[in-house]
């Protein structure tokens, strides 16, 4: 499993970029009214969310690396990890939540007037959650060392 481990980074930001260009295409759509860029929103917040929830699974697996690490005598910051952690799952929760709604509201065709700004307030309040967890994720590899070449080579044999 250390193959999902070391895609994370890889992973985590494919998400990132997806739900980061959401916000920005769902405005676009009510500025030009383009029900194409409306499509392509809701598109591209399902793919955010794919890409977080597969994020979240592979950061699982780089927690249990972690742990291994911890078990041959290596510091490890539990703390700063389960802070991001926490805040990962409350983005992915938070986005998976959006999308249920905006795919309810555009099954129901009620995806219409100040409901469509609605979703942009959600959308920008999540990005929110998405710098706070990358920037927490960030403090882990340039703080701390984690995942980086140099935390697997000052591990304790």
């Amino acid at each position: 499993m250390e193959f999902l481990a070391e895609s994370h980074p890889r992973v985590v930001h494919f998400a990132i970029a997806f739900l980061f260009a959401y916000p920005f295409l769902e405005s676009a759509a009510i500025i030009f009214k383009n029900d194409f860029l409306s499509k392509a929103a809701h598109l591209f917040l399902f793919f955010g969310v794919l890409g977080a929830t597969a994020a979240v699974l592979t950061g699982e697996q780089a927690l249990e690396i972690a742990r291994t690490w911890e078990d041959k005598g290596a510091i490890i910051q539990f703390k700063a990890i389960s802070e991001h952690e926490e805040l990962a799952n409350l983005t992915l929760w938070y986005f998976f939540g959006v999308l249920i709604l905006r795919t309810f509201f555009t099954f129901k065709k009620k995806f219409t007037g100040r409901i469509k700004y609605l979703f942009i307030i959600l959308a920008v309040a999540g990005l929110y959650l998405v710098f706070q967890t990358g920037d927490h994720g960030g403090k882990l590899v340039y703080k701390y060392g984690i995942g980086t070449q140099y935390k697997k080579n000052n591990e304790v044999e």
